[in-house]
């Protein structure tokens, strides 16, 4: 059988959260790892927009890192909290709030230069959505308890780039849970799993290089 193909770039908060998706799940994959400043022709042909990840399956191409997720959590997971009806409520909101909301400030916060934005402004519009979060983690040492869940892998890799844009003005914030539970993230062997460094996929000298190692 043919492995899927995953195109991937280590340090996309989308493409890390799809490989995270893949670990929990058990999901083998051809990993080919890129620079998004050099987009190879492959990936271009099979998914134009040229964003990661790109899962390359034998009947089809899934290029959004949820749908990644969705179709990875189809087999399950028993390393996954499995979510209530209003954690899958809860759940959905947040995500869409981050995906949304968030990522356009942080964008304009982290890559102010570029977007000619006024960085204090969006810095506080993080701030708010942060502290909404924060009223709603009740539990250790992820979001739903003892393990992590769809909303964790989803959020938390965005939450990690807002603190490495400013490390000292992030974790000297009031939102200790979310800080407890960035730090527990960044420590976990998922966190370091996911983030393991593969050497870049060169299409003229191709090598098959599996993920999950």
């Amino acid at each position: 059988m043919t492995l899927p193909v995953l195109y991937s770039f280590r340090r996309c908060p989308y493409a890390m959260r799809a490989r995270m998706a893949l670990i929990l799940t058990s999901h083998t994959c051809e990993l080919r790892e890129i620079l998004l400043t050099d987009k190879p022709d492959s990936m271009l042909k099979i998914s134009p927009k040229g964003t990661v990840p790109v899962l390359q399956l034998e009947d089809r191409i899934i290029d959004e890192s949820m749908d990644v997720i969705k179709w990875a959590l189809r087999s399950g997971s028993e390393k996954m909290h499995i979510l209530s009806e209003d954690e899958e409520a809860m759940s959905d909101s947040l995500i869409q709030l981050f995906d949304s909301k968030f990522k356009y400030h942080l964008d304009r916060y982290k890559y102010s230069s570029r977007y000619q934005s006024i960085k204090e402004e969006h810095q506080e519009k993080c701030l708010e959505i942060l502290n909404n979060l924060e009223q709603k983690i009740f539990n250790q040492p992820w979001i739903f308890g003892k393990l992590v869940s769809l909303l964790d892998i989803s959020i938390l890799p965005f939450i990690r780039q807002c603190k490495i844009a400013n490390p000292e003005w992030f974790k000297s914030q009031k939102f200790n849970r979310v800080i407890s539970l960035l730090e527990h993230f960044e420590s976990s062997e998922l966190f370091n799993k996911a983030m393991e460094e593969f050497e870049l996929w060169d299409p003229k000298k191709p090598k098959v290089l599996i993920f999950p190692s």
